[in-house]
């Protein structure tokens, strides 16, 4: 890439507070906050035409060309690759291009290189590592060629190419990876703006309001210290979501005590965080561990193994509040501990180490990607 115009555009990762599983719903509320481990996109004018996908993570690049506003590799083993390791880089570079392409603009020869924080040696956090990869690809595609993108229109792309891909999935990662900080996230019906931006087309899709959407900025909360803590056990946020509906469990009376109760803890922990109230904002992420233990007794999805309980029973044996974070199953789980009580803070990691658990130096991402 030595001696041409590069395009840098970076996106941290996130980790679920309160109210993962509802906010998969359209409308239901979630806390979320984006941490400071990020994706970084960097991308070039190629050498040649088509496009060209490199990662971190791949064992090669991947040579692709422009087909019908889709994007297919050159040989066999690039289209192989382009569904492995580059499906949601892919599918963020063809939103762009297909806005491109209303504006009255060619789809772009690109060289696209992608660098992970999101992982140990190839073994995802739950970070969230392929909504970043999204909104960094998005921010830096867009910049790259010239096309100016609000926040708001930034997540909206990233959420158009995710939706198209995986149907369940909230973009509360991609919200996360936008805005940064702490967040309070509603999903937008997902069948509904896909199908809008097929009939009016993706310009329409970003200016018009999104049906029960919204994003807002939250302080952090007063007096207390976040804790990560990894059971080094990766986890599959969508087959746990999909085990829901596999279960009939949608649409039943539990599902609907379940999105009742998310609801009012998630708005408690909402209050009690624009409050000020540390003490308040404890007791609505132990409901929340509370009713996720609930929905695992009754279902059997196993959000729970032995190394999140242990997560939790050690940040509560000091007076703290843990849970998982997100889906579950593995991955991380978060805690939130007196600040002041730096033994405490002490304990609760060698409690976790001896457990299985990594403590992890995560803090909160005050920032989402760059302009």
């Amino acid at each position: 890439m030595t001696g041409r115009p590069t395009t840098v555009r970076r996106a941290p990762g996130k980790l679920f507070v309160a109210g993962e599983y509802a906010v998969v719903d359209p409308g239901n509320p979630a806390i979320l906050i984006a941490v400071d481990r990020y994706v970084t996109v960097t991308v070039s004018d190629p050498g040649g035409p088509g496009v060209v996908l490199s990662s971190d993570l791949a064992p090669h690049p991947a040579h692709c060309r422009w087909r019908d506003g889709r994007l297919g590799g050159t040989e066999p083993r690039d289209e192989q690759l382009l569904h492995e390791s580059f499906t949601h880089v892919a599918a963020a570079i063809e939103t762009v291009g297909r806005l491109l392409a209303e504006r009255g603009l060619p789809a772009p020869a690109l060289d696209v290189s992608v660098s992970s924080e999101l992982h140990d040696n190839g073994t995802k956090f739950g970070f969230g590592s392929s909504g970043a990869v999204v909104v960094a690809t998005v921010a830096a595609m867009a910049a790259h060629c010239g096309v100016h993108l609000t926040r708001d229109a930034r997540y909206r792309l990233a959420m158009l190419a995710t939706a198209g891909l995986e149907p369940k999935a909230s973009g509360g990662d991609l919200a996360a990876g936008t805005w940064g900080g702490w967040i309070t996230y509603r999903a937008p019906d997902r069948a509904a703006v896909l199908d809008l931006a097929c009939r009016a087309g993706v310009e329409e899709a970003l200016r018009v309001p999104w049906p029960g959407h919204e994003v807002r900025a939250l302080p952090r909360p007063a007096g207390l210290a976040l804790e990560v803590g990894w059971t080094g056990t990766p986890a599959s946020t969508s087959s746990l979501v999909s085990g829901l509906d596999r279960r009939t469990w949608r649409g039943s009376a539990s599902h609907q005590k379940f999105v009742e109760t998310s609801n009012d803890f998630v708005k408690a922990a909402v209050a009690a965080l624009e409050g000020g109230d540390g003490e308040g904002l404890l007791r609505q992420i132990r409901r929340a561990r509370h009713e996720l233990a609930r929905l695992d007794d009754e279902v059997g999805l196993g959000i729970f193994t032995p190394r999140l309980t242990a997560l939790c029973e050690a940040a509560e044996a000091v007076g703290g509040a843990a849970k998982p974070s997100g889906a579950g199953g593995g991955d991380c789980g978060i805690a939130l501990l007196d600040a002041e009580a730096a033994q405490d803070i002490a304990n609760v990691r060698n409690r976790w180490t001896t457990a299985g658990v990594r403590p992890l130096p995560i803090r909160p991402a005050m920032e989402g990607n760059a302009e």
